[in-house]
C-alpha cells in the first residue's frame, strides 16, 4: 500500500498539469515550403531562417513547418489542414506561370473558391510586361475570387493572401520583403514587446527518470512556464540539457526554483545560456 502512494501522488500532480492546458490553442504561424527541389535535394531552403528572425524582430514566433512537392492533390491537402487551424501562414513557390506552378489554383480548390483573374494583379503584370504579358504572365493574375494582393517590391507580380494565409514567391528576394509587409500590414496587434525568454542548464551525473517528479511539480507550480529536457546520447545518465521558457518574471522565479532542488539533492548543475 505505502509503495503505491507516491505513484498515486504523482498521477495526481499529472492531472493538474493536463488541467490546466488551455481549451484553445491560440494562432500559430506555420510554413509551407513548396517543390519538389526541396525534397531531392537539390535546393536547400533559405526562407525557413529568415523567416525565423523577421517573426522574432516583432517579437512573434514560427511554431511549425511543412515541405511539400509540387502535387496538387499534396498542397490542396495540406491546405484544407491548415486552413481549419486559423493559423498564420506563409506558402513559399508555386504561384508562377509555368505548368508545375499549381499554388494558385490549389488554393482555389482548398478554398471552395473559383479561380479568377484579379483585377489589380492583372493590371499590375500588364503595366510590368506589356504585350510580353500575354499569353504566359498574364496567368499570374488568375487568384482565388476572395483573394487581395500581396506587393512585390521586386518585379510588381504580386502574391495573394486568403484569410490568414499568404502565397508568396520561391525566390527569397521577393519572397522576403513581401512577409515583412504583410507581417506589417495585417499583424501588428501580434507584435510581442516582451517575448519569452529562454533559460537553459547542463544538468549533470543524473538520468533523466529522476528527474520526472521535480519536472511534474515545476509545471504546476509555474504554470505559465514552459520545460525541454534532452538527455545527451553520448553521455547517459551524465549530462541533461535542461532549459525553461517564459515571460522573463516566471521564468527567473521557476530558475530559482529549479537550482534550489538541484541543490538540495546535492545535484551538480550549470547555468548555460540565457536568451530571448
Amino acid at each position: 500500500m505505502q509503495e503505491s502512494e507516491p505513484k498515486e501522488a504523482s498521477q495526481q500532480v499529472a492531472q493538474q498539469v493536463l488541467q490546466k492546458i488551455p481549451q484553445q490553442i491560440p494562432q500559430q504561424i506555420g510554413l509551407i515550403l513548396i517543390g519538389d527541389e526541396l525534397l531531392n535535394g537539390s535546393r536547400q531552403d533559405k526562407h525557413m531562417k529568415q523567416a525565423i528572425k523577421l517573426l522574432k524582430d516583432r517579437g512573434m514566433v514560427l511554431n511549425w513547418v511543412r515541405i511539400i512537392g509540387d502535387s496538387e492533390a499534396e498542397i490542396v491537402a495540406t491546405l484544407e489542414q491548415t486552413i481549419p487551424t486559423n493559423d498564420l501562414v506563409f506558402s513559399f513557390g508555386g504561384i508562377g506561370a509555368t505548368p508545375d506552378d499549381l499554388t494558385r489554383a490549389s488554393a482555389a480548390k482548398a478554398f471552395k473558391q473559383k479561380l479568377l483573374p484579379h483585377p489589380e494583379a492583372k493590371a499590375l503584370i500588364e503595366n510590368r510586361f506589356g504585350d510580353d504579358a500575354y499569353p504566359h504572365r498574364i496567368r499570374m493574375s488568375e487568384l482565388p475570387e476572395k483573394a487581395s494582393i500581396v506587393p512585390n517590391p521586386i518585379n510588381q507580380v504580386p502574391g495573394f493572401k486568403v484569410e490568414h494565409h499568404h502565397f508568396v514567391p520561391g525566390f527569397p528576394d521577393m519572397a522576403w520583403p513581401m512577409i515583412e509587409w504583410v507581417l506589417d500590414t495585417y499583424y501588428t496587434d501580434s507584435f510581442n514587446e516582451t517575448p519569452n525568454i529562454e533559460w537553459r542548464w547542463d544538468i549533470l551525473g543524473v538520468p533523466e527518470s529522476d528527474l520526472m517528479d521535480m519536472m511534474t511539480e515545476l509545471l504546476v507550480t509555474f504554470t505559465e512556464v514552459s520545460l525541454s529536457s534532452l538527455p545527451s546520447t553520448k553521455q547517459r545518465g551524465g549530462l541533461i540539457d535542461f532549459g525553461l521558457k517564459g515571460q522573463q518574471q516566471d521564468v527567473e522565479q521557476a530558475a530559482k526554483w529549479l537550482e534550489a532542488y538541484l541543490a538540495k539533492m546535492k545535484i551538480e548543475y550549470k547555468l548555460r545560456s540565457t536568451y530571448g
